[in-house]
């Protein structure tokens, strides 16, 4: 088996550090000096993006075909749309989530003059004045707006305060880790992602174990708003892996507990070669796993490959219930992939042939199963040597 073990200890403590540092897309400085710290701290080195993007290195005994390991630190949050003559703030959201999650959220705005605190609330909030027209008001950004923690009635109140058009709203997570192994919060997606990272750098570091190949942990800021790995990559990775939220739900097949493998999003399927690798590390480990297809969902996976870098791509899963609400995710999922992490980092190369962008031949390049006796050992002439990445 190759899985390392993996302090869970040290992967809530990650992930409760991170939860409470607001960071909406746009505004993720905070939590990417924090990122960088605790790499420090593990004993590696990084590079850091003009706009904030990590990427660390953990060497190989070759570089190439490197691979990656991808997370975002960025967030769901709002910006002020509008200031009301009443003195509250339209919003618009930032990443794509219900104003229904937004309603009664407790908030920052983080204004020129300094932070200030808020509340969303409906328009019309207050049963003892509209009486059950709080109940049938619509559902929607321009129904709720956010009241400012301070003397603001009118908009020129709004501007002496240093608040404006285009200041970033970031939403309290209020997260709740419970004995039984549930947690509860906003923005586990994917600050669960970052923690998961994380872990498994220091299983890593702590076995003194090196991979065959460079293995890049990637830490993006912009994969809410669509932007994610797609400028965040060096030019040796050949393959990335990003690690996000599942959807469980109706119709799906994600689970709290255990490792959930996207095999396609929005974007089309994931590399079969590399996926079927994830599905055969979990059975060979004995990590619990499912397989899932999400219909209405991207990640960094899907953002790089949309931006044309020539990379095999999947995507690992904890699954979340509410996502982009007040989430819920188990321990048992998010120990599962940075145990399937520590797997994949360790195990060999089989495609050689990744090293390089392009090749004269075929000679390498891979196969897939076309018909029963191709599957059948003996039956069918051996391949040219390739397998998965």
């Amino acid at each position: 088996m190759q899985r390392l073990t993996i302090d869970t200890a040290y992967l809530a403590a990650v992930l409760a550090r991170l939860l409470n540092i607001p960071s909406p897309t746009g505004y993720t400085d905070t939590i990417v000096r924090e990122v960088c710290l605790e790499i420090e701290r593990l004993g590696l080195s990084y590079e850091l993006t003009r706009r904030g993007a990590i990427r660390a290195v953990l060497p190989g005994r070759e570089s190439k075909p490197a691979r990656a390991l991808i997370a975002h630190v960025d967030t769901l949050g709002a910006q002020v749309k509008r200031l009301k003559e009443n003195g509250r703030l339209e919003l618009v959201p930032i990443g794509t989530w219900s104003a229904r999650f937004a309603e009664g959220a407790r908030a920052t705005i983080f204004a020129e003059k300094g932070a200030y605190r808020g509340t969303i609330l409906p328009l019309k909030a207050s049963g003892h004045i509209f009486n059950d027209e709080v109940d049938s008001q619509p559902t929607g950004w321009p129904y709720v707006e956010l009241r400012v923690d301070a003397l603001a009635r009118s908009p020129r109140d709004l501007v002496h305060l240093g608040i404006d058009v285009g200041d970033t709203v970031a939403i309290d997570p209020q997260p709740e880790f419970l004995h039984n192994g549930f947690i509860v919060s906003r923005h586990l997606d994917d600050k669960g992602g970052v923690a998961i990272l994380l872990a498994a750098l220091k299983a890593l570091k702590a076995e003194g174990a090196q991979p065959e190949v460079d293995t890049h942990f990637v830490f993006t800021i912009a994969e809410e708003t669509g932007v994610g790995a797609s400028a965040a990559l060096a030019n040796d990775v050949a393959s990335i892996v990003a690690i996000d939220n599942g959807t469980t739900g109706p119709g799906q097949n994600s689970d709290e507990f255990g490792v959930t493998i996207a095999m396609a999003d929005q974007t089309g399927p994931f590399d079969f070669h590399l996926t079927q690798k994830l599905v055969r590390l979990c059975r060979d480990n004995d990590i619990r796993y499912q397989k899932d297809i999400f219909r209405f969902y991207r990640s960094d996976s899907a953002s790089a490959v949309v931006a044309g870098h020539d990379v095999r791509a999947a995507l690992i899963t904890f699954g979340i219930d509410a996502s982009h609400g007040y989430e819920r995710i188990h321990m048992h999922a998010l120990r599962s992939i940075a145990e399937l992490v520590t797997a994949y980092v360790l195990s060999p190369v089989e495609i050689r042939r990744d090293a390089e962008e392009t090749s004269p031949t075929v000679r390498g390049f891979t196969r897939q199963p076309m018909d029963e006796a191709e599957q059948q050992p003996g039956l069918v002439d051996a391949p040219d040597p390739a397998g998965d990445p």
